[in-house]
Parts: C-alpha cells; sequence; structure tokens
C-alpha cells in the first residue's frame, strides 16, 4: 500500500508560480531519497529534481535557480517550489520515491499548465 500522491498542479499564466506537494505513505519517508519528474504530450519523462534523505538536490539546466525541491519528514511530504514558470514547463508532473533497490515508487502525477 505505498502511495504517492501528488497535488497543487493547475493553470497559471508564464511568469507565474506554483507548488506541488506530494504525500507519501506506506514508506519509511525519511530514508528515502524523492524526486519530480515531468512528462509532456509525445516527450519522454524527464527529471525536474531529486533530494536525498540527507537533504541534497540535484537540478538540471532546464529549472536551476527557477525550481526549489524541498521535504517535510514530520509530514512526510516533498515539495516543489515552481517560479518564473515558462509554457515549456507544461507537463504531467510526477512524484518519485527510493531506497536504493526498492521502488522506485510513483505517484499518479498532477497537470501543469503554463499558458496565457
Amino acid at each position: 500500500q505505498v502511495q504517492l500522491v501528488e497535488s497543487g498542479g493547475g493553470l497559471v499564466q508564464p511568469g507565474g508560480s506554483l507548488r506541488l506537494s506530494c504525500a507519501a505513505s506506506g514508506i519509511s519517508f525519511s530514508i528515502y531519497a524523492m524526486g519530480w519528474y515531468r512528462q509532456a504530450p509525445g516527450q519522454q519523462r524527464e527529471l525536474v529534481a531529486t533530494i536525498t534523505s540527507g537533504g541534497s538536490t540535484n537540478y538540471p539546466d532546464s529549472v536551476k535557480g527557477r525550481f526549489t525541491i524541498s521535504r517535510d519528514n514530520a509530514k512526510k511530504t516533498v515539495y516543489l517550489q515552481m517560479i518564473s514558470l515558462k509554457p515549456e514547463d507544461t507537463a504531467v508532473y510526477y512524484c518519485n520515491a527510493a531506497f536504493g533497490r526498492i521502488g522506485p515508487y510513483w505517484g499518479q502525477g498532477t497537470q501543469v499548465t503554463v499558458s496565457s
């Protein structure tokens, strides 16, 4: 019964901001590395951000400086703060959890649409 449930997606204008949340259950959250991925129509799923159990983060150049991943272990929730959104950020955003060779587990996704 591992569950990852994303929320916070929606429609936003270019230059706007959104914060996505992913609530986890069924895992020992604090020891898991967490990540956000996204997939646009007709495209491969791509990495957006990762955060280790120790709090180290990584971002691809496409979002570096605009997106911030964080985690609240007490709430078993990982967040993705997105600012300066661009139309090319439009995608379904997925939450991911992994611990060594356990997982990865995936959420159902939340739609982010950046359009005027």
